[in-house]
């Protein structure tokens, strides 16, 4: 069954929910797989270099070479959905993300740990930008911040379950299991290619796309994921005990699975813009206080840790539907995939960003120094929220 074009689906009085329309069962499946093997080994992976003799650089390394080999990928994929189609492009992400996952096992060595995380960017670079266009192929406009809220819940709630457990698995039952989980996107190419059937081919473009008008989106997702990376990859490292890191884990990620939930409803009430300033500063104030709350290497001070994680959690959960929205309604059909990609380039960048620079800031100062520059990094793109620019959809 072929997918209708963009702003061609149901008319404005038809009900239901966003979760039962074509193919977002399937898609969600499929995200849930994929995003469970990637949350399992995001704080875990690090944490297998540092046992094998890792310092903090190396460590930030693991995440950052994840996500440098992610971005290169989605600069292809919309290229080859266009040529070989969603089916061979699906699967094979899906198998490059998991699979791979099993030979982390065989050594702690930074070298053969980056090895396997290179390998796996490839197969996440396809499935962050095959699995945001699909929702813009599968749902109509006037829905979408609703559909990219259930896709975003079907990310977080993996990471709400496995990145804020892979430091405790690790502590009470060792590696295997983490590594074991982190195989699951493997299992997801058979919802992917059941989803492939249900689509039409990617069709040509017939002008470039709008990239400069899709760079304020992806800063401001670059910001807000800078931070987010930085306390993912960290928060095990700079808390001073694995519970309280646990939890503060536990809280950001719920956080941001609530928020990209119930923020995708409101941005098709309101329009995106008027919650985009809120939450830069919303980041801003958090890593400030995570960054008080780590200031003493020996004793972590507990609730301003937990508080700091749940307000960036908000921001980083929030501005991640916000900026898809606006990336969706600055193109027009043939160019969801590109806008796909370049949003999920300032996702992946901000990510990988976070585990290095704030991993090399941290090895020369603090953490605390680190987490400030990541705030400040925030604050600057807080003007690309007072923008007005005109969407292609209403």
């Amino acid at each position: 069954m072929a997918t209708l074009p963009a702003g061609h689906g149901p008319p404005s009085g038809v009900s239901g929910s966003v979760w039962r329309a074509p193919g977002i069962p399937l898609l969600v499946a499929m995200t849930v797989l994929a995003f469970s093997g990637y949350a399992a080994l995001l704080p875990v992976a690090p944490l297998w270099a540092v046992h094998g003799g890792a310092d903090s650089v190396g460590a930030g390394l693991v995440n950052g070479v994840l996500m440098l080999v992610t971005v290169l990928t989605q600069l292809v994929v919309p290229s080859a959905l266009r040529r070989v189609g969603w089916a061979p492009v699906l699967v094979a992400g899906m198998l490059l993300l998991g699979l791979p996952s099993a030979a982390l096992g065989l050594s702690d060595g930074l070298l053969p740990v980056l090895v396997v995380s290179a390998v796996r960017g490839l197969g996440f670079g396809v499935v962050t930008v095959t699995g945001s266009a699909l929702v813009a192929e599968l749902v109509e406009p006037r829905r979408r911040g609703a559909a990219i809220g259930a896709y975003g819940l079907a990310i977080a709630g993996p990471q709400v379950l496995l990145l804020s457990a892979g430091p405790w698995i690790v502590e009470q039952l060792g590696y295997g299991p983490v590594f074991a989980l982190g195989v699951l996107p493997a299992l997801g190419a058979v919802p992917a290619a059941l989803l492939a059937r249900r689509l039409d081919h990617v069709p040509e473009a017939q002008e470039r796309a709008p990239y400069l008008r899709l760079l304020r989106p992806m800063a401001l997702l670059l910001a807000v994921t800078l931070a987010g990376g930085a306390l993912i990859t960290f928060m095990a490292p700079m808390s001073t005990s694995a519970t309280l890191s646990t939890g503060a884990l536990l809280l950001l990620t719920v956080a941001a699975a609530v928020a990209r939930w119930r923020v995708g409803a409101l941005a098709d009430r309101f329009g995106p813009r008027p919650f985009l300033w809120p939450l830069v500063l919303l980041t801003a104030a958090g890593m400030t206080v995570v960054a008080w709350a780590v200031r003493d290497p020996q004793a972590t001070a507990v609730v301003p840790l937990l508080l700091g994680a749940g307000l960036v959690g908000v921001s980083y959960g929030g501005l991640q539907n916000l900026t898809l929205v606006l990336a969706f309604r600055t193109v027009s059909r043939p160019h969801y995939g590109s806008a796909s990609a370049v949003w999920n380039i300032g996702f992946d960048a901000g990510t990988g960003l976070g585990a290095v620079v704030v991993g090399m800031v941290a090895a020369g100062s603090s953490f605390t120094t680190a987490l400030l520059v990541a705030a400040a990094v925030s604050l600057l793109t807080l003007p690309l929220t007072l923008v007005r620019r005109r969407t292609r959809e209403g």
